[in-house]
């Protein structure tokens, strides 16, 4: 009988981490930094990782960067430690320490950290009419059935719907929205005023070019990857996703966006099912017309959207901006992990999961420890870098037997972004979260220019949000952080004639 050649054990490794995002990558870069004599494996679907560049502490708690797509080996150059494997995770066994990848490779880990970001929380799964906007790929998706088409609904109300009704030109918009206001997830409807005329206002600056540079691999082996994973899930998309691309309708017009208000989808058609439902659907809107005379729209549209209004409009496609879910499927088998209520993997302080030895950061977690009075979690790629760089010291301090303290950068929620060409800077509990009706705010407001909200509850204030370029987020944060009674000041606070950094220097 002819000998049996031995199994090859599976590859072991201290560190293994699992996402290509923000919050993989840095959390890979952070363990390569501190173990320089260990190998450190990330595992990740996508061809490309998403890296942090241009990185620029503009306060203590508020950060700006930008996210830089890459070719896996450029990470492996830069840290010579760092392996990339790019597959997904078909199976995690908890108990054995141990991952089984798609390409059916197995890897021992003494600690893991679970990075694998969310995926798209589409308003119906399966219809080829209904696109979700969550990665690089889908992203360019989008951008190529936007060219061909001369009206899309947006449906949602959170950041990438934010971005797309203001960038998007050539194409009618019809917004649908749950809420009163647009941009509900980051304002009050007095934001949400200042910021609507730009919705018909002309770009300052024709579009440019994206300024950082884009790594492919080898084409070949990426479009393999693609077609045989189609429904693999890429890295979440950066800060500035929408740079460089073209948002560009087949239609000759600039913004052309209605909004429907306190709605939500009820029922999509597609062309011959809604022809046979012999229901009626309405042109856009030319003017703010009364309802009872609204226009019938004549043209046959691919696909329909009827709204818990009453309103059906038709369009060539539908973008579900609704939020995501975390991406915990590939790792529930088997596995008892406990979850968050939004169906993230539940993590403590130190971003342990409940089983041992494995951590979890960015999208896919929920935390589950008591926040400061003025910090909440979101899924942001500003909160996706600090936690990724927080489970690294918190997995090294474990394996090195050191005691750790939590990141300052819990101390406060602290976002900066841009929406509508304006800076916008969020702080601690910007939109009174949690506080009941035991508050009072304070606004400021020059028509075009900025808009200053703060949120004050006994004399100290809480949360703010500042759109333009207001030069206050230093000031408001160390107000925010040091809780000062702040009575004494009433509206001079606010008062654009006193420089209110004279006050607390």
């Amino acid at each position: 009988m002819a000998a049996q050649s031995p199994q090859l054990a599976a590859p072991r490794s201290r560190f293994v981490v699992v996402g290509g995002g923000i919050a993989g990558v840095t959390c890979a870069e952070r363990l390569a930094t501190e173990f320089p004599s260990d190998d450190i494996l990330l595992v990740t679907s996508s061809p490309l990782i998403k890296a942090v560049t241009n990185f620029k502490q503009v306060s203590r708690t508020l950060e700006e960067f930008d996210v830089e797509e890459q070719a896996s080996n450029i990470l492996e150059k830069r840290y010579p430690n760092i392996k990339v494997i790019q597959s997904g995770v078909k199976q995690l066994k908890s108990e054995e320490h141990k991952i089984i990848t798609e390409a059916g490779q197995e890897y021992i880990y003494e600690k893991l950290c679970l990075c694998a970001g969310a995926r798209p929380k589409l308003i119906t799964e399966g219809n080829p009419f209904v696109l979700g906007i969550r990665d690089t790929d889908s992203a360019a998706e989008f951008q190529k059935h936007l060219a061909r088409a001369k009206r899309i609904t947006i449906v949602g109300n959170g950041g990438i719907a934010l971005e797309l009704v203001y960038e998007i030109e050539g194409c009618e918009v019809i917004w649908a929205i749950k809420d009163k206001a647009i941009g509900n997830t980051f304002f009050d409807a007095g934001a949400a005023e200042f910021l609507i005329p730009k919705l018909s206002a002309v770009k300052p600056e024709p579009r440019i070019a994206c300024k950082r540079t884009k790594y492919t691999a080898a084409g070949s082996k990426i479009e393999q990857s693609a077609a045989a994973n189609p429904g693999e899930i890429g890295s979440a998309l950066g800060p500035d996703w929408h740079e460089g691309l073209c948002f560009k309708g087949a239609k000759e017009l600039s913004h052309k966006v209605h909004i429907e208000s306190l709605c939500e989808v009820k029922k999509i058609y597609l062309q011959e099912e809604f022809q046979q439902s012999e229901k009626v659907s309405l042109a856009f809107p030319r003017v703010q017309l009364d309802e009872r005379n609204a226009e019938m729209d004549e043209e046959r549209w691919p696909v329909y959207v009827e709204l818990t209004s009453g309103k059906i409009y038709g369009c060539d496609f539908i973008v579900s901006a609704t939020g995501v879910i975390p991406n915990v499927q590939p790792f529930l088998d088997g596995n008892n992990f406990v979850l968050g209520k939004d169906g993230g993997l539940s993590v403590d302080k130190y971003m342990h999961t409940s089983l041992p030895d494995i951590y979890a950061a960015g999208d896919i977690c929920t935390t589950s420890w008591e926040p400061s009075p003025v910090w909440q979690q979101m899924r942001l790629w500003t909160q996706a870098r600090q936690m990724g760089w927080y489970a690294a010291k918190c997995m090294a301090a474990d394996t090195l037997g050191e005691p750790t303290d939590m990141d300052f950068c819990f101390e406060l929620f602290a976002h900066v972004t841009k929406f509508f060409n304006y800076k916008v800077v969020l702080l601690g509990k910007y939109n009174a979260q949690g506080l009941g009706s035991d508050h009072e705010l304070m606004l400021r407001c020059t028509k075009g220019q900025e808009f200053v909200k703060v949120v004050m509850q006994n004399g100290r204030m809480l949360g703010a949000v500042l759109i333009g370029e207001t030069d206050l987020e230093e000031t408001f944060e160390n107000l925010i952080l040091n809780q000062m009674d702040l009575s004494r000041y009433g509206e001079d606070l606010l008062d654009p004639r006193i420089d209110i950094e004279d006050y607390f220097d």
